[in-house]
């Protein structure tokens, strides 16, 4: 865990660096029509580092609720009750909490081929993982982002089936702390993640221009210039954030909840359990979405979410500016925490 600053105000005198012209990729995107390309679907895995796995783990199965599907020497692969791929989650011990990678799911197998000679010709390098190199996973290709993130993009994943059978399913059984015997919080998904950037107008168009990532909403400084982008690829309000802060941070992963009811369930189990809250239960201006934001044990940024809207393909870009910044990040409250500003893993 990291103490910095989310920097709204260090942007207004900077300008974008452009570095040297890069070809724009050609990124598959969705244009709703039946049959068309897709390319990326949704966050597949998100993956972290931790000083004491047994503890991590512990958290995440016990309090989170997520089920811990297989463990090596050095890993805990864990995922939500209602996914069927093998993991969302990955702890890895090291001796330091850090960030390794985040992890998205492509349609088809030639989508890694696209994305390979897209994100080359950006000018960046790519190296292809074959099956067998990442547990639970087939053929991947990763590199390095205009922010210092390792990015993943996988076709192939292990299908393990969600807890609920797929014929005649009750949609009620896995209600937090309810009689589908799941501890804790017990989300049905993972949902997004937000990374830190030095450069969040660089950052963003290497996503929408290469990747195929369409911007839902953003948060403009004095000058017009982006401190931060909510950005989609599964109709959701945002699939991937990015944020004015140090390159190659991560904010928070987020999880998803059902409605309310299950964000105020999750509030007092996090009570319960003692869990540092850092802020809500709250409400989002940007994405509209009800929100808590706490910590893990070892200082790394959970979140569980709600709400929002669907950005169908016609949906227009939504701007918040500086002078509104408290109320598009926590409406309720129409300020900044400092906490959540400064600290990121």
């Amino acid at each position: 865990m990291r103490d910095t600053r989310f920097r709204f105000c260090d942007t207004a005198h900077r300008r974008s660096r452009s570095g040297p012209a890069r070809a724009s990729g050609l990124a598959p995107v969705h244009s709703g029509r039946r049959g068309e390309r897709v390319g990326i679907l949704r966050l597949s895995h998100v993956d972290v580092t931790v000083t004491d796995l047994d503890l991590a783990s512990a958290y995440y199965t016990e309090v989170i609720g997520m089920v811990l599907v297989e463990r090596t020497a050095d890993s805990v692969y864990l995922k939500c009750w209602d996914e069927a791929d093998h993991h969302s989650l990955r702890l890895t011990y090291a001796p330091r909490v850090g960030f390794d990678l985040m992890s998205f799911k492509v349609e088809r197998d030639d989508d890694l081929s696209q994305f390979e000679n897209a994100v080359a010709r950006y000018g960046l390098p790519v190296r292809r993982l074959s099956r067998g190199d990442s547990v639970g996973q087939g053929e991947s290709i990763r590199f390095e982002t205009p922010s210092g993130h390792t990015m993943e993009l996988v076709r192939d994943v292990r299908k393990l089936g969600s807890s609920l059978p797929r014929v005649n399913p009750r949609p009620f059984l896995f209600r937090p702390g309810g009689e589908g015997g799941l501890p804790g919080i017990a989300p049905p998904r993972m949902d997004h993640v937000l990374v830190t950037a030095e450069e969040v107008g660089e950052s963003t168009q290497f996503y929408t221009d290469v990747l195929g990532f369409r911007v839902t909403e953003q948060l403009l400084d004095g000058h017009g210039h982006q401190v931060g982008t909510w950005m989609e690829r599964s109709h959701s309000p945002h699939d991937l954030a990015v944020v004015s802060g140090p390159n190659g941070g991560l904010h928070h992963f987020a999880y998803w909840l059902d409605d309310w009811d299950h964000v105020r369930d999750a509030a007092d189990i996090l009570a319960y359990n003692g869990i540092s809250v850092d802020v809500g239960p709250t409400r989002h201006g940007i994405t509209r979405g009800s929100t808590i934001y706490f910590f893990d044990p070892l200082g790394t940024r959970n979140e569980v979410f709600t709400g929002g809207y669907r950005p169908d393909p016609d949906f227009p870009m939504i701007t918040w500016t500086e002078d509104n910044a408290g109320r598009a990040i926590f409406y309720y409250e129409g300020e900044l925490n400092d906490r959540f500003m400064k600290v990121h893993t």
